[in-house]
């Protein structure tokens, strides 16, 4: 029973209590031009099949005020939605850049029972980035950009075999394996001790949702992945600690760059230095997407 339990709080989506309200829009928000802007900014619905084929996915389409090759595409985090993302869109809109934002399996708008973190969602966005190259052309150059869950997506997504039209990846406060994450969660929230729970709940996830979450590791992804990368992490995470971004930046083959918030709690570094941010993504994508 108690497996059961944590396999809904961690796998189905539901209201979570230990996660705070993102969906209301107050002007006392740091962000609030950006995500005011994502609200009002006209928006293209595009929609594919899963890579597993047996769901709809949908996705957000913002095209660069200029004409472009230039394209992002930006991973949300756990029970968030492409909706939850209109800072980072306005971010990377102001650099230029076409901007997708599809909802991850079982959140938003897109179809599914089970939270993927990351593991499924990988070959979705093999998918969404083929998509792009057969919408905007072979000339495409593409990034891809992640928060929290949508970070490991960004780092599990780097180790697929991906075409040469994607130049870098920017992940922010991503965790280096789904059940390391599971377990730190299982003791910091429940004060309860990974086994043997994570590994019953682990077995109930591989029936029902396909993979064990040891399987869903960034870091074995990233030893696959050769091509830029930028990480991004708050000194004060304690949702994700930062203690993972070590393991997930060594892991990676390709030219790579750490970038320690000071003070920020997690997901939280665009709000703690927002001019700093866009600066720091900027350059280090510059040396990489024309």
């Amino acid at each position: 029973m108690a497996s059961l339990y944590f396999f809904h709080e961690a796998v189905i989506p539901s209201h979570k209590s230990f996660l705070s309200d993102t969906k209301t829009l107050k002007k006392s928000d740091p962000l609030y031009k950006q995500k005011k802007w994502y609200l009002d900014v006209d928006k293209q619905t595009w929609t594919m099949k899963s890579a597993s084929g047996s769901l709809k996915l949908v996705a957000n389409y913002i095209a660069a005020q200029q004409p472009s090759n230039k394209t992002v595409v930006i991973a949300h985090g756990f029970m968030g939605s492409k909706e939850t993302m209109g800072a980072y869109a306005y971010l990377f809109h102001q650099l230029g850049y076409n901007v997708l934002l599809p909802d991850a399996r079982a959140h938003g708008a897109s179809g599914g029972q089970y939270i993927g973190y990351g593991w499924p969602e990988r070959k979705d966005n093999v998918k969404w980035i083929n998509k792009i190259i057969a919408t905007n052309g072979q000339n495409s150059q593409i990034v891809m950009f992640g928060v929290s869950m949508g970070g490991a997506a960004t780092m599990m997504t780097s180790g697929e075999k991906l075409p040469s039209q994607v130049k870098a990846f920017v992940e922010d406060c991503g965790y280096d394996n789904t059940r390391t994450e599971i377990a730190y969660q299982a003791k910091e929230l429940y004060h309860v001790p990974s086994f043997p729970l994570v590994y019953i709940v682990s077995g109930i996830n591989k029936i029902k949702n396909g993979f064990f979450f040891g399987e869903a590791s960034s870091v074995k992804q990233l030893h696959k992945n050769d091509r830029p990368m930028m990480f991004i992490h708050g000194s004060e995470d304690k949702f994700v600690p930062i203690s993972m971004v070590y393991q997930n930046y060594d892991a990676t083959r390709g030219p790579k760059e750490l970038w320690v918030v000071k003070g920020a709690k997690h997901a939280a570094s665009l709000d703690h230095e927002t001019n700093k941010y866009q600066l720091k993504v900027k350059t280090f994508l510059a040396k990489y997407v024309e």
